[in-house]
């Protein structure tokens, strides 16, 4: 199995936030509907979509407030578990030596893992529970 057999479109992009409610207010003057705000340790992380665009959003880390400042482009995929699996067997750059959790976004969590891109770019690959 091929890790493209385990991904079914793009998640999210993920960018840092310099103030997360200015962020929040100017992608809702874009047309964005604030999805919710969920706590990540002691800061907050919040999700705003507008029709198959879906941005993560959060504060506790400088963004570089130049071009570039995305921070990652999220993969859906149904089974992470499958997914790892495969990327190990193709030998692809993972930032992670293992899954990992956050527990308290959306109804029961997210699972993920990480890859390094070859412009240095990082490929969330991610799992909602």
């Amino acid at each position: 199995m091929m890790i493209q057999d385990t991904i079914t479109g793009i998640s999210h992009i993920g960018i840092p936030a310099k103030d997360l409610d200015d962020t929040i207010a100017f992608y809702q003057g874009l047309g964005f509907k604030l999805l919710g705000i969920f706590q990540n340790g002691a800061n907050r992380c919040a999700f705003v979509q507008l029709h198959d665009l879906m941005i993560e959003t959060w504060e506790g880390g400088q963004p570089p407030l130049r071009a570039g400042a995305i921070n990652h482009v999220s993969l859906n995929t149904t089974d992470v578990d499958q997914a790892f699996a495969a990327a190990k067997a193709q030998h692809l750059p993972l930032l992670d030596e293992t899954i990992q959790s956050i527990p308290s976004f959306w109804d029961h969590g997210i699972r993920f893992f990480n890859i390094l891109g070859p412009n240095h770019e990082t490929i969330e690959v991610c799992q909602k529970l």
